[in-house]
């Protein structure tokens, strides 16, 4: 939370760990409903979320990560979808390689945040090749910050 008000410059945050009712948590912290919820997590949060949209909001999908190990049999439901009908909600899923002809105007425009300041990342570097299946782990365990990196040298 610290992470990501005081370095990312978020209004504010929550830890999903630590504030396990999500119903309460997003009245407390969006009392006025969501508008727009970028949606990378499923499962749980995304119930929950769809309990607190406000009509006509907007929901890209890139991904639901806390379903990822899950057998496709075994992933929870989400049980509210109903709510998209009835709030009139636009939920999309979006891949980045279906825009990779924007990418130039997207490195231009990035280029231009980071050099104001307005966009900073974390970044956990691994060392060597050896380091892969403990830097993909990473990515599921919640034990990284940023983005990963595997530095290898390459033989001279």
């Amino acid at each position: 939370v610290r992470l990501v008000k005081e370095e990312f410059g978020y209004d504010d945050a929550f830890n999903y760990n630590k504030d396990i009712d999500f119903d309460a948590t997003l009245s407390k912290y969006f009392p006025n409903g969501i508008d727009i919820y970028l949606e990378n997590v499923g499962g749980k949060m995304l119930e929950a979320v769809l309990n607190h949209v406000n009509p006509h909001a907007r929901i890209p999908v890139c991904g639901m990560i806390s379903q990822y190990n899950q057998i496709w049999t075994e992933r929870e439901g989400v049980r509210n979808l109903l709510n998209i009908v009835g709030k009139e909600v636009r939920m999309e899923g979006f891949l980045v390689g279906s825009y990779l002809d924007r990418f130039a105007d997207f490195t231009v425009e990035m280029e231009g945040y980071l050099k104001q300041g307005k966009i900073s990342s974390k970044i956990k570097i691994y060392e060597g090749i050896q380091s892969f299946a403990e830097s993909l782990g990473s990515l599921f365990s919640s034990s990284n910050f940023g983005k990963v990196v595997i530095e290898v040298n390459r033989p001279r």
